[in-house]
């Protein structure tokens, strides 16, 4: 009789949610060992991951079954052995060899005579599953970040709420805690107290403990005071350099966090801080390829003799011998340049370009594709007739993919039938290896045609919102870009374009082609930019339907836009720009 070892289990992580928990999978395995009559000679419980080598019973039980105390595994899914290809692929050869005699899970077995292509499927299905769980993780991290919410643990005075589903959990405010961190940065904001000064006080007069029931030490009071999230911002990833903008409620202003970082000297003097600087990352110098950095110069103003000096490390006025400790508000100045890295090329010629200049620039490019909301209604409606227009086809050949999936089912229900039924009328059966082959066969035949149905609308969908993006994009990019956020900034720049080149201070950008198209359009037909004369409204409307729909330039330009979207509508990107409100200052041309 052969000898088994049962084997459960079940990851703290993600990836097991719907499993069985390892209780129930030693009473179900036990009840299934009886049923079958397997001899079971121990039971093996792992509480950990198998996506990677080197769970420690795992790997005894494969030790033992080679030095021949046991035969066999009873395991509830091929997927509690294994999730990566390691494991796998160990358990596939050690079954091929006959070292594993059999492999018994709740609805099925595997014998060393079996056709190994199902197990490797199911194996490969398992590791699969591990990769498209990881992506999904970081990509639901990214989206959160991208909202504003820091998807790590909260910093002391914060909490993670715990109440809503997983990705939507926002920070809140501490009610036990905030008020205490709030005061220990107003303390520190007085220049009257040390950050070790302001623990000892916070632990022994006011009795503070973190969320774990300990006292503040060093290390602790100084991260807090070096951590921008007080102030409203957060990197993600850390390290990255890509600073978000939290949704949470600030403890305190941007300047009351900068001049903290003056107040601690050496231990957090002012430094180069990522998220101020919108275009890194994007544009590359024009004369040795490198990357284009950016540089902050920080002078401050003497709040004693108003004598302004570069910061520089310096901790006093040079002029009047005032410790900037002791100045009382003191004005910070920032200046931000742009320039090349050198990085390639040390001897680069190229020079610095202060970035009012640069923006300036950009925003030249984004006045040649500025449009009127006049014909931004108008293009969005001939996307949407144009779509319209397409449909009947679609629904040809909708029905067509449809009937083709039906058919791939019914195929799968035959094979089915046919490995299930009695012998063939010549004495034989459809074999394991040939029932195999056919059925992977058609189960990625109906995967494919799954797919493409299920984007039929998605991808419709897509490629029309992604349309009305582009012309909302034409007309309040201007607006944005003056008026937004450093990260809207980065976004507008990102979108516009590519191949972005820096020589002699100029900036060179390839447009995108949709946009390429609407720049054209408004060079030709002045109208798509200035609109029409005040006139009454529907005139104005009927006048420009009217106008637009029959100027050849306009029209050509319009199916380049919406051909160019629909063949990339997955890697294009462009930010959504909602219309500035009424009060807004307009830009002038």
């Amino acid at each position: 009789m052969l000898r088994y070892f049962i084997y459960c289990r079940k990851s703290t992580e993600a990836e097991d949610r719907q499993v069985l928990s390892l209780e129930s999978q030693i009473n179900e395995l036990k009840r299934l060992s009886e049923r079958l009559n397997l001899s079971v000679i121990d039971i093996l419980i792992e509480s950990r991951s198998a996506k990677s080598p080197g769970r420690p019973h795992f790997n005894e039980m494969l030790k033992r079954i080679s030095q021949k105390k046991a035969d066999g595994i009873i395991c509830w899914k091929l997927d509690r052995l294994a999730r990566n290809p390691i494991d796998g692929g160990q358990i596939s050869w050690m079954l091929q060899k006959g070292i594993i005699k059999h492999i018994q899970t709740f609805d099925r077995a595997y014998f060393p005579e079996d056709n190994v292509l199902l197990m490797n499927v199911e194996f490969g299905m398992a590791n699969q599953f591990i990769l498209d769980l990881g992506k999904n993780v970081k990509r639901g991290l990214k989206t959160k970040a991208e909202k504003g919410w820091l998807p790590t643990l909260a910093p002391l005075g914060y909490l993670n709420e715990k109440t809503r589903e997983k990705g939507k959990k926002e920070i809140l405010k501490d009610p036990e805690r905030f008020s205490l961190i709030k005061r220990m940065w107003d303390m520190m904001l007085t220049g009257n107290y040390t950050p070790p000064k302001i623990a000892y006080i916070a632990n022994n007069d006011w009795g503070y403990k973190t969320r774990q029931g300990k006292p503040l030490v060093k290390s602790t009071i100084y991260r807090l005071f070096s951590n921008p999230f007080y102030s409203g911002w957060f990197e993600y990833p850390k390290g990255s350099g890509n600073w978000l903008k939290g949704s949470h409620e600030p403890m305190i202003t941007q300047k009351e966090y900068d001049k903290v970082q003056i107040l601690l000297g050496k231990n957090g003097k002012p430094r180069l801080k990522k998220h101020e600087f919108a275009f890194t990352g994007l544009i590359r110098c024009g004369e040795c390829g490198a990357t284009v950095t950016a540089e902050e110069k920080n002078q401050i103003i003497c709040s004693k003799c108003k004598y302004k000096f570069s910061l520089n490390n310096r901790y006093e006025c040079p002029k009047c011998a005032t410790p900037i400790e002791i100045m009382k508000k003191p004005t910070i100045l920032n200046y931000v340049y742009y320039h090349c890295t050198k990085k390639i090329m040390p001897d680069c010629s190229q020079g610095y370009i202060e970035v009012n200049e640069l923006e300036k620039q950009i925003d030249f490019y984004l006045s040649n594709i500025h449009i009127s909301e006049g014909f931004k209604n108008w293009a969005i409606n001939n996307l949407k007739e144009e779509n319209e227009k397409e449909a009947y086809s679609r629904e040809s050949i909708f029905a067509s993919q449809r009937k083709a999936y039906d058919n791939c089912l019914k195929k799968l229900d035959n094979l089915f039938q046919l490995k299930i039924s009695p012998a063939n009328t010549d004495g034989s059966l459809l074999s394991d290896e040939e029932y195999g082959k056919q059925k992977i066969g058609f189960l990625r035949e109906k995967t494919r045609l799954e797919e493409i149905i299920n984007d039929k609308s998605g991808g419709i969908e897509k490629w029309l919102q992604k349309g009305e993006r582009t012309f909302n994009f034409a007309l309040n990019a201007r607006y944005w870009f003056e008026n937004g956020t450093l990260l809207e900034k980065f976004k507008i720049l990102k979108a516009l374009g590519s191949n972005l080149i820096l020589k002699d201070k100029k900036l060179h950008i390839d447009l995108k082609i949709p946009f390429t198209a609407i720049g054209t359009v408004v060079k030709e037909v002045p109208t798509a930019r200035y609109g029409f004369e005040p006139e009454k409204s529907d005139q104005n409307e009927a006048k420009q339907n009217d106008l637009y729909s029959n100027i050849p330039i306009v029209l050509r330009a319009m199916k380049k836009v919406r051909t160019w979207i629909i063949r990339n509508a997955d890697a294009y990107d462009v930010p959504d720009l909602e219309k500035p409100t009424e009060d807004a200052l307009p830009i002038p041309f």
